[in-house]
């Protein structure tokens, strides 16, 4: 059950999160959401390195960051309607740079992540 509570608290901590960027973001909507997934990305490779190497009995804490913080902050269901109503619009040349931006940065981001992770704390 700690479990639990833990990614549910993170979860809205991260919803929030990811609410406020939006907000103060919304002149350059899709790109917010962008931010976010690149940088949620990161996170995700840079704690779950240090999860696997140094705080490998810290269950609860690692649920409440990777599922609960960054599972509420990052948004590929955000993701997927931007790009629709970008070609609901017409914005062709956008939604195929967002798609291609937000996933390629993304990949590149969980690997620089844990890059950084494993330069800092190996």
């Amino acid at each position: 059950m700690d479990r639990v509570l833990a990614v549910a608290a993170g979860g809205a901590l991260g919803s929030v999160a990811r609410y406020l960027v939006t907000v103060f973001g919304q002149s350059t909507a899709p790109w917010a959401t962008m931010f976010i997934n690149i940088s949620g990305s990161f996170m995700m490779g840079f704690l779950a390195f240090i999860f696997a190497q140094k705080f490998v009995e810290t269950n609860v804490l690692r649920v409440f960051l990777l599922t609960g913080v960054l599972g509420g902050f990052t948004t590929f269901s955000a993701f997927s309607l931007d790009v629709m109503t970008a070609l609901q619009r017409g914005e062709n040349s956008t939604a195929l740079i967002y798609v291609l931006g937000s996933v390629v940065l993304s990949i590149l981001a969980v690997f620089g992540g844990a890059f950084v992770s494993r330069m800092v704390f190996a």
